[in-house]
């Protein structure tokens, strides 16, 4: 069952949850340690887990009809394992949840308990029965991104950040990044998904339409970046490999849409590579201040 759970929160993405939040408090001060490291242990583990976790076990049919699922890509939880997985992804995250909320209490700090909660909303109805934001074209991207950039946003919100322009446009294009990458992701998917009955923006506009989409999302993030602090600028260079991977697909078909797959292989690595890159930033923005 551990072993079930490691690869239902999909090992390869914690840090595009946990870096987020780590990089916004660290930068911003003000906490103690303490939290800090929860904060960031649970963005890294709980939290994915309840996300990923969530959906592996409502996308099963679905998943067992994607070739790519059983790895790295996502767990195919079989139907006996199911329960189990889902009720950890819905208890592990309660601990962390709770010192959370009640640290928020001590200091007098609502706004962190509702982004946090907004937070939480949107990985549960991402996949949950009954929600399913992930079948509701657009919503789907809207609510994915939410997951990855409102880690970011608590953590601003925990410490008391100063919201300026530049600190809008960094989140506003972050947040057009988380977009574009969920639609990019959805291309691969097409052909499973319509076969499992799943509805996204993918199999509503086309694979093709869908990658353009993604890739102008992309530029758009970029365009962001410039109006953010000095030297926030030079992150707008960073879109620049994400726009270039996505429009090698530009003229992928609807029936042979699983061929991006190779472009989401790419994307997982140049997170990495991009997320060095974003530290260098950070850092350098840090030492000018």
């Amino acid at each position: 069952m551990i072993s079930k759970l490691f690869w239902a929160s999909r090992p390869l993405s914690w840090v595009n949850t946990a870096y987020p939040f780590a990089a916004a408090v660290l930068l911003t001060g003000g906490l103690p340690w303490w939290l800090v490291v929860l904060g960031t242990v649970f963005f890294l583990v709980p939290y994915n887990l309840a996300m990923y976790g969530i959906n592996d076990v409502f996308d099963y049919e679905s998943d067992l009809r994607n070739p790519r699922k059983g790895g790295v890509e996502g767990a195919v939880v079989d139907r006996s394992a199911q329960r189990s997985v889902l009720l950890a992804s819905c208890v592990v995250p309660v601990p962390f949840v709770v010192i959370l909320v009640g640290w928020a209490l001590v200091t007098g700090n609502p706004w962190s308990i509702a982004v946090l909660a907004v937070s939480l909303f949107a990985v549960v109805a991402y996949s949950w029965a009954g929600l399913r934001f992930k079948e509701k074209p657009f919503l789907d991207a809207l609510t994915s991104s939410t997951h990855f950039v409102s880690p970011a946003l608590y953590g601003l919100v925990l410490t008391g950040a100063d919201f300026t322009l530049g600190l809008w446009s960094l989140l506003a294009g972050f947040f057009l990044w988380g977009m574009a990458s969920q639609m990019f992701g959805a291309v691969q998917d097409v052909v499973p998904d319509r076969e499992g009955g799943l509805a996204s923006v993918a199999t509503v506009l086309g694979a093709r339409p869908t990658v353009w989409v993604s890739a102008l999302l992309y530029a758009g993030a970029g365009l962001l970046m410039l109006l953010t602090d000095w030297p926030g600028q030079f992150a707008a260079l960073l879109a620049v490999p994400y726009v270039v991977n996505v429009l090698r697909f530009r003229t992928v078909t609807d029936s042979d849409s699983g061929r991006a797959n190779a472009g989401w292989k790419t994307f997982l690595w140049l997170n990495y590579f991009t997320g060095f890159l974003v530290t260098m930033l950070l850092l350098w923005w840090a030492a000018v201040r």
